[in-house]
């Protein structure tokens, strides 16, 4: 019987960049944005409320949770990562977006874009395998993805993560994705009965291997990317829904994972968060278990609510 022995979720993209970075980067998301719909995005007032000192000190909290994440899955030596993100025109390029994937092919590098060197992470076949014989058994519609352009994975959404958390490229991974930023998207409710289907299929295999999972995406943020043509909402470019992001934390510190399993595909799209599916699939594979680890933090100059979360090893 397989094991879960660490969940953890963190935010990508400007989580993985030093706060010297974020003004350049954001000015170029900014050009983005200008490119893709034909007018100057706002510049957020509270930008002018943070400085690099404090972003810096309120910083160091998430990039301790990042160093955690890395020690807890060097303390685990789990036999295999299941990396749950999504995808921004960067793997699926054709024109052709699956609301659920699950790549089951060779080995490959990352990006450059994302790694200074050619390192090979192991691919997982035999866990992907049984992810998707029994995701399809159980009525999901989960596309087959046998191979990277180039053996490169190119979504930033998994390869930030494994060049921070996995440096070493010595856990063999199953990369994992849900659609977020392309509507319509799964609801959640479909994403946490995902996450549940992940759990049995872990649960039932012959072998006792240990299973690490891990969630990136989110929280709220509204950037170039976002899906602007489809949202009627009150907030604008560089926004983040403290409120709504706080909520979603507080669940998850309590313990009541599916609760977010309520909320509704409009709802997310309405508070920036298209991203917390990938979260949300997690949840439904631990459980209502009380994380070990939670920080948050809205950073108005990288554009996006900062989080970080990881659980300890989960009951079968």
């Amino acid at each position: 019987m397989g094991t879960i022995i660490a969940g953890m979720a963190t935010s990508h993209a400007f989580s993985f960049m030093e706060p010297e970075e974020w003004d350049s980067f954001r000015e170029r998301n900014r050009a983005s944005y200008k490119r893709r719909r034909g007018i100057e995005a706002p510049v957020h007032t509270k930008i002018a409320e943070e400085t690099i000192e404090r972003d810096r000190k309120r910083f160091d909290r998430i990039r301790g949770a990042h160093r955690a994440l890395r020690d807890q899955l060097i303390a685990a030596k789990p036999d295999a990562i299941i990396l749950i993100g999504d995808d921004q025109n960067e793997v699926f390029v054709n024109g052709t977006t699956p609301q659920i994937a699950i790549y089951r092919g060779g080995d490959f590098t990352l990006s450059p874009r994302f790694s200074s060197g050619d390192t090979r992470y192991r691919s997982c076949p035999w866990l992907a395998e049984s992810l998707l014989d029994g995701g399809i058994t159980e009525g999901f519609d989960i596309a087959l993805l046998d191979s990277f352009e180039n053996d490169v994975l190119s979504s930033h959404a998994h390869a930030q993560v494994l060049e921070a958390l996995v440096p070493e490229a010595d856990i063999p991974v199953v990369p994992l994705y849900v659609n977020a930023i392309h509507h319509p998207a799964l609801e959640p409710q479909r994403c946490y009965e995902l996450g549940k289907s992940i759990r049995r299929v872990i649960s039932s295999r012959p072998q006792s291997e240990k299973v690490a999972v891990c969630a990136s995406g989110g929280l709220s943020h509204f950037t170039a990317g976002y899906p602007w043509d489809r949202y009627q909402g009150p907030y604008f470019y560089g926004a983040i829904s403290e409120a709504f992001d706080r909520e979603i934390i507080d669940a998850i510190k309590r313990g009541d994972g599916d609760r977010l399993a309520k909320l509704s595909a409009a709802e997310l799209m309405a508070n920036g968060d298209i991203e917390l599916r990938t979260w949300i699939v997690l949840l439904g594979i631990i459980g209502n278990t009380a994380p070990q680890l939670t920080v948050y933090e809205p950073f108005y100059r990288a554009i996006m609510g900062m989080a970080v979360v990881s659980w300890p090893a989960i009951p079968a």
